[in-house]
């Protein structure tokens, strides 16, 4: 089974996830939490809101809920820096559905 067919995938096209996203956008005030840039941006703009699980919830469905754990970045942000984080450790924590 390949990451984009995991099951947790299915979470993000929720209703219930398009209300938590809503709900960290306006905590963290549409503002980048890595690099402080307003998020405005209409996706796929570098300064279009993404929602960044601070660690990795790997599955757990408690982890992806957990809005502690969760901030608002900028895809520029999360497609560099987030990615690069979660690649550098790929050999250490294996594959993950």
């Amino acid at each position: 089974m390949s990451s984009n067919t995991a099951p947790w995938r299915r979470w993000y096209k929720t209703a219930r996830w398009q209300q938590v996203r809503q709900r960290i956008l306006l905590r963290d005030m549409f503002t980048c939490r890595k690099t402080g840039v307003l998020l405005i941006g209409k996706h796929p703009a570098p300064n279009s809101p993404v929602i960044h699980h601070d660690k990795e919830h790997r599955g757990d469905e408690v982890l992806f809920w957990d809005e502690d754990n969760l901030m608002a970045v900028s895809k520029a942000w999360h497609d560099s820096e987030a990615q690069k984080a979660e690649q550098s450790t790929l050999d250490q924590r294996g594959v993950w559905y």
